[in-house]
């Protein structure tokens, strides 16, 4: 559905590649932070850098998307899983978004329920008080 605009294939030089890269801004969180396009050729580098924020074990999983600049169906998916494998050990993905390439794909499929979406990363990385 979204898969229109493929990228080059992900190379540093190429401003359409997609860096990604996973912190630990303190011991109870874990921040991926992603820039570029996802689509089908770049959605395997996602599905890894989410594969690394969901084994650090943290509490608090965020994925900072304000960098990326097209969100294909591919990387939809690779959300969407990720969400799921979170939600069943007990955590919750939380998303950082603002633009109109990460939040339109997530509203019109309805996947926005999914996750705790911010427009910033210092209030996605808050810890809850219950």
């Amino acid at each position: 559905m979204f898969d229109v605009v493929p990228s080059a294939a992900a190379d540093a030089t190429d401003p359409t590649a997609l860096d990604t890269a996973v912190e630990r801004p303190r011991s109870d969180a874990a921040l991926l932070v992603a820039a570029g396009e996802v689509d089908t050729l770049t959605a395997p580098r996602l599905e890894a850098a989410v594969d690394e924020l969901l084994g650090t074990g943290a509490d608090v999983l965020v994925a900072d998307l304000t960098g990326v600049t097209f969100l294909a169906s591919s990387g939809l998916a690779v959300l969407i899983r990720a969400a799921h494998l979170a939600s069943s050990e007990g955590r919750r993905l939380r998303l950082v978004a603002e633009g109109r390439p990460v939040l339109r794909p997530l509203q019109i499929t309805g996947t926005d329920e999914l996750f705790d979406l911010h427009t910033d990363r210092a209030t996605a990385l808050q810890v809850d008080r219950d």
